[in-house]
């Protein structure tokens, strides 16, 4: 297998970035996020690309920093919550997945994302009325990030030591 040896996936709040590093740290390996990718291509914020340039050039700049770093990357991968939305990454994720690398949905409740989010201006699409936002994202995207998982991990109100052993187990089962 080639590529990151975790990918994450799953809504705002989920604990991407947070189970992501710990997992990286446990593992010895880095911890790369696409936003992060993003951002520094264009050298904007997520929030201010979505106003200046809507959510498609977004969407098609995030896909390329997916199949960037699904193709570079070696260590721990966060994509950003609707990176699922759009077609050929969830075909990169699912070949990623068929090929022996391990993908690992997030999932969350709508309380504990609602917790973790708050009010952030950082999430565009959960400016206004972040709680039903998250509902509907969290209904409306559960099948995607169902399709390009190999695992899935709850984190709804589990302590973050709870979360990471969780994620490695399912990178144990897969690389072994």
């Amino acid at each position: 297998m080639t590529g990151p040896v975790l990918v994450l996936v799953g809504p705002p709040g989920a604990g991407k970035t947070t189970v992501g590093t710990g997992v990286a740290r446990r593992l010895g390996v880095p911890f790369r996020d696409t936003d992060a990718d993003v951002e520094a291509a264009t050298g904007t914020t997520v929030a201010d690309l979505f106003v200046q340039h809507g959510e498609p050039r977004f969407r098609a700049l995030e896909q390329a920093a997916v199949a960037t770093a699904l193709a570079e990357h070696t260590g721990v991968l966060a994509l950003g919550g609707g990176a699922v939305t759009n077609a050929a990454t969830r075909e990169l994720l699912v070949a990623h997945g068929r090929g022996g690398g391990t993908v690992v949905w997030l999932d969350v409740d709508v309380p504990s994302a609602a917790k973790r989010v708050g009010l952030s201006r950082d999430r565009p699409l959960l400016a206004v009325n972040p709680r039903a936002m998250l509902r509907s994202m969290l209904e409306t995207r559960a099948p995607l990030y169902r399709e390009v998982s190999t695992a899935t991990v709850t984190t709804s109100a589990r302590p973050v030591g709870d979360v990471v052993a969780d994620v490695l187990a399912a990178v144990r089962s897969v690389t072994s």
